[in-house]
């Protein structure tokens, strides 16, 4: 098996090596040849791990809820086994005798552990490659610097031909994207160019703005997401044309939910809908600031967003991709929320929230696009009942499902396909 850069870690033979080394490992850790060992200590090291499993269980879901649904039962499941096997190596390794045990008992319980966390990146394929494990984009950086040049010539995008040096991708910028207006703090944002951004004369481009999840970062676009990837398979069979895609952050944190609105959990609306578009119009100068060259889409939580930006601000994206968004912004409950996020005021929250305001309003210049896993339990009914509410509010949508279940897998795979649709809606010359 030759170990490159683009060899999946989530299919085919990777996966099935670890998990192969990972039951030689537990083999090894468990069956050492004593009475008191194989009698007490395996038992013993069991029950800690389960119990110590079911107590993480209740604090985590019961106690801090992070999150707004349970953790799924396999990520637990994954985390107990990888505790067990660190109880069992510490067991194995003090039981053993000579340096050749002791370094063999380390072997298996790295094994051990290393099938563990490698069930739990099948699960939600956020690590899909090497590359994306080792923190790859796939794309070279460039500078805000690099792209502030006076003389740049922009022309329209259906004026532009693609010369014969074009670049073969896009390039990744990183930048911060000041809360000016809404005082949100935010993480610096990511940001894709394609290979036509990066010529002279340049095209005006539209922008797609992505959301991660919670708990999430911009980052994961570019790694679980595949992002430049997919981008850059579009532009080679447009010219070396595609949207900027604006990866900004959403939450202000990896473990923060501020549900995308404005309250005294930060400002998100007002940040998504004027200071990132603010931004982008004042610092890249090919961007077309027409916002109907503009689209919003997010994954998880981030599809969430997406909608509630294009049901509060239709004028701002008229254009939106939810992919396994939730049946609305959520802190666990409805009442949980309001009183959370609104002090008590239902009033205030039905004002926002797009199931609401898809009853009492319509959307006839708006269109959408839903996707989720098939096999995701949890979301799949839920936005479908969205799609419905979307479609009765006059918008332009349309719904798919995609194998997998609440996952990068999903996610990617649902960019990827509706990106010819995004790009004909944007203006993307076919």
């Amino acid at each position: 098996m030759v170990l490159s850069a683009s060899l999946s870690i989530v299919s085919g033979p990777v996966p099935v090596v670890v998990t192969v080394l990972g039951v030689i490992g537990f083999l090894w850790l468990i069956f050492y040849p004593s009475v008191r060992y194989l009698l007490i200590v395996v038992p013993v090291s069991i029950a800690v791990a389960v119990g110590g499993t079911l107590l993480a269980h209740y604090l985590v879901e019961d106690v801090w809820r992070p999150f707004p649904e349970a953790i799924e039962t396999g990520v637990y499941i994954s985390s107990c086994v990888a505790a067990l096997a660190l109880i069992l190596g510490v067991a194995r390794f003090v039981a053993g005798h000579g340096w050749l045990q002791k370094l063999i008992t380390v072997l298996a319980g790295l094994f051990a552990v290393l099938m563990a966390l490698s069930q739990i990146n099948v699960t939600f394929a956020y690590y899909p490659t090497v590359d994306a494990l080792l923190g790859h984009s796939g794309a070279r950086s460039v500078t805000l610097e690099e792209l502030d040049d006076d003389s740049l010539i922009v022309v329209p995008i259906d004026k532009w031909r693609a010369p014969q040096n074009i670049p073969s991708g896009g390039r990744i910028l990183t930048a911060p994207i000041p809360g000016t207006k809404s005082g949100f703090t935010a993480r610096p944002a990511k940001m894709y160019l394609p290979p036509a951004a990066l010529t002279s004369p340049t095209p005006r481009l539209p922008v797609l703005l992505l959301l991660a999840g919670q708990p999430g970062a911009p980052d994961d676009w570019l790694l679980g997401g595949q992002l430049v990837a997919t981008m850059d398979a579009y532009a080679a069979e447009h010219n070396g044309l595609s949207p900027i895609v604006v990866v900004a952050d959403g939450t202000g944190s990896t473990m923060a939910n501020p549900i995308c609105v404005d309250s005294k959990l930060g400002n998100v609306a007002t940040y998504l809908s004027q200071d990132v578009p603010d931004w982008v119009a004042a610092n890249l100068k090919l961007a077309n600031t027409d916002s109907r060259s503009w689209a919003v889409g997010g994954l998880s939580y981030g599809g969430t967003c997406a909608l509630q930006l294009a049901t509060n601000y239709p004028d701002v994206y008229p254009t939106f991709l939810n992919l396994s968004g939730q049946i609305e912004p959520s802190l666990g409950s409805r009442q949980q929320t309001i009183d959370t996020a609104f002090d008590g005021d239902e009033a205030a929250f039905k004002a926002v929230n797009p199931m609401d305001l898809m009853v009492t309003r319509q959307y006839p210049d708006t269109a959408g696009a839903f996707v989720v896993g098939r096999d995701d339990a949890m979301y799949r009914a839920g936005l479908k009942e969205v799609f419905e509410a979307a479609r009765r509010a006059g918008m332009d949508v349309h719904f798919s499902e995609v194998p997998g279940g609440h996952s990068f897998a999903v996610w990617s795979v649902g960019l990827r396909q509706e990106m010819p649709w995004l790009g004909k809606r944007l203006g993307i010359p076919e």
